[in-house]
């Protein structure tokens, strides 16, 4: 299933079988590389929220998940930022920007790989985030980022999506290797990228954003 360079699809990130957030995302390129998306600053989105309208952050892991919660629309408030989905990888690569436009850094977000689905109106991929990030300077220059909200995580085994901790670590030494030897996507490939100026931000979700979440296989 490939998607045509230019179209409008949702990154959806799901948890259980729910929606945590959902981006819409222009088409860059599908290809053997993999996919490639550019979400634009002030796109629409949804987030799950508590009803009071308080962020996973906000609260405890354990609290957080017996809290009721929904999703809610808000906007893409950072710089525009592409995102790429190597095909069958357990993350993806987010290339971030400042609000000019320049390449600043890889953020490696660790997770178990897309899956894709189209419903004609509304396509896109699912993903289940792994919380543990990598994040890597130009100069390549990498820490990891949210290790303590991991091992919160980790430590409710009933709660948690993550089933096994050393495949999430063991995919985050993979990608490190990477980044160290400069190799694609890590090697100046698309920092230099600019959006097509059509591509404005999306004013509203296409109809079946929040469709049933693609059980995987």
């Amino acid at each position: 299933m490939g998607f045509a360079p230019g179209r409008l699809i949702l990154h959806r990130d799901t948890h259980h079988g729910r929606i945590a957030f959902v981006h819409p995302g222009r088409v860059v390129s599908d290809d053997d590389r993999g996919l490639l998306l550019w979400v634009a600053r002030g796109s629409v989105i949804a987030v799950e929220t508590t009803l009071d309208g308080r962020f996973p952050r906000d609260l405890a892991f354990a609290d957080w998940m017996a809290a009721e919660r929904a999703p809610r629309t808000a906007r893409w408030q950072g710089p525009g930022v592409l995102r790429f989905f190597p095909p069958g990888a357990n993350h993806s690569v987010w290339f971030f920007r400042d609000d000019e436009g320049v390449f600043t850094r890889y953020y490696v977000n660790l997770e178990e790989s897309a899956v894709r689905w189209d419903d004609g109106v509304a396509a896109g991929i699912d993903v289940i985030d792994q919380d543990l990030d990598i994040v890597a300077d130009r100069d390549r220059t990498w820490w990891w980022k949210d290790e303590d909200d991991f091992a919160e995580r980790l430590a409710h085994p009933d709660l948690y999506w993550v089933p096994d901790e050393a495949a999430v670590w063991a995919e985050g030494h993979r990608v490190i290797k990477k980044i160290e030897a400069a190799e694609f996507p890590f090697d100046g490939t698309w920092t230099d990228f600019r959006p097509d100026p059509s591509w404005t931000a999306p004013e509203e979700l296409p109809s079946g954003w929040d469709r049933p979440v693609v059980a995987r296989s």
